[in-house]
């Protein structure tokens, strides 16, 4: 199977190359990258005045399976992904049961394998069940082919029990993922602690909620020498303590996702429970932050934190509804329209933060295009400009406070080891 990209602009960061190219791809594996391919090929895609990039890797996805397959299946989340340019995406273990063991691991990478689009890695918990009393079997994880631990959903109270872990991970050379919530702060929060929580009479979640476990973490990796890697960073101390810790030499690395450098608690319609996540929207002074620090290379990761939850989850009160948001569709086009257009990233620091950075964190040997590499591209159309519609999203679910928003870019085609998955609206 062959298959010939031409005349896109290649963007890969791990070889710093940047120029219209052609891309030959043979056998699932990138044959030659060079002006003016010449070859008779089984497949051939026009990339004239498009990004050709490798493919996007997700470090945080809620795939929901098992346990929550009306949200969401490995199926259905892989479609959802490849229509956002995904390749290769990281599934977090807050399933029922809880992905604390190799089995669980095994379904779902097998399930990925028979029936999926992308590839699917599957973090394993931290704890046992992730009730925070003692440690899953991590090595057999580590066994199966997990590329990381994480409690998501929650943090792992005991500090000697994380240390525990961090340990356990140095040893086993993976990252922990780690979600900042200190629980005994949240009191019942729901949204932003400030005067729009006021205002609509909501119990608030301050920035301490997460700041306060990103120090402790931070200080813990520095300790133990382990790799640290925070999710879905949402204030503005959190990239002065990622900056703090790099600068100490802990091995630290940070995501943000679309939605916190996009919107903040100002933007939120009340009632509207698609605008609930956690952590919740922040201030016009986080979200500012957060871009500065994407700019500046200190958070070096923009993931989604893809949250499926079905319209009946998701129709109740501000203060019994689920936190989330669905983010794999629409994660390209607002980094692209957000970052890229307002003046924060270049089109390489784009990729290099959806593709390149997430695979060196996770040890993944993809991220590039060089040749050999397997052949996982996205073809993305960087003048395309399109209006969100949550009702022809892949995913099963449709919570998104993005419908109806215009955006400017648009992944053309998914290519997964040499095929083609997604082409310009078709899966």
């Amino acid at each position: 199977m062959t298959l010939l990209i031409k005349n896109g602009r290649v963007l890969d960061p791990m070889a710093q190359l940047d120029a219209v190219m052609d891309v030959l791809v043979e056998d699932g594996q990138i044959k030659q990258v060079a002006p003016h391919i010449e070859a008779q090929t089984d497949q051939y895609v026009e990339a004239d005045g498009c990004y050709v990039m490798p493919g996007f890797i997700d470090l945080h996805v809620h795939l929901r399976d098992p346990g929550f397959e009306k949200k969401e299946t490995v199926i259905t989340g892989t479609h959802a992904a490849a229509r956002g340019g995904f390749t290769t995406i990281v599934a977090m273990p807050n399933t029922k049961p809880v992905v604390d063991n190799m089995d669980i691991v095994n379904y779902v990478h097998n399930k990925a394998k028979s029936k999926g689009k992308v590839h699917v890695l599957q973090a394993g918990a931290i704890t046992k069940g992730m009730a925070g009393q003692e440690l899953a079997d991590i090595e057999q994880m580590v066994r199966a082919h997990s590329p990381a631990i994480s409690e998501d959903g929650k943090s792992v109270m005991d500090s000697f029990l994380m240390r525990k872990a961090m340990l356990l991970a140095k040893e086993l050379d993976i990252p922990i993922l780690s979600h900042c919530e200190d629980k005994n702060l949240l009191h019942g929060g729901v949204v932003n602690a400030d005067e729009n929580a006021k205002k609509n009479e909501l119990p608030g979640i301050t920035n301490s909620v997460e700041d306060i476990i990103a120090i402790r973490d931070v200080i813990l990796a520095k300790e133990t020498g382990a790799k640290l890697h925070l999710c879905h960073c949402s204030t503005k101390d959190s990239v002065k303590i990622v900056k703090w810790a790099r600068e100490n030499g802990v091995q630290i690395s940070a995501e943000v996702c679309p939605h916190h450098f996009t919107l903040t608690s100002d933007d939120m319609i009340p009632g509207d429970t698609n605008y609930k996540m956690n952590p919740p929207l922040r201030t016009r002074e986080d979200v500012e932050a957060l871009r500065q620090g994407l700019k500046e290379g200190i958070m070096d990761v923009i993931a989604t934190d893809h949250a499926p939850h079905t319209k009946e989850d998701k129709n109740d009160s501000m203060l019994r509804a689920p936190f989330g948001i669905v983010g794999l569709e629409t994660a390209a086009a607002l980094t692209y329209t957000e970052l890229v257009l307002g003046g924060y990233l270049t089109p390489m620091q784009m990729a290099e933060k959806m593709s390149s950075r997430p695979a060196q964190i996770i040890g993944c040997n993809k991220g590039s295009l060089a040749v050999g590499k397997t052949a996982d591209i996205v073809v993305f159309d960087p003048q395309k400009t399109q209006i969100i519609h949550a009702d022809e999203f892949a995913s099963k679910s449709k919570n998104t406070p993005f419908d109806g928003r215009q955006v400017t870019g648009s992944v053309r085609t998914t290519i997964v080891d040499g095929k083609v998955v997604y082409q310009e609206g078709h899966l």
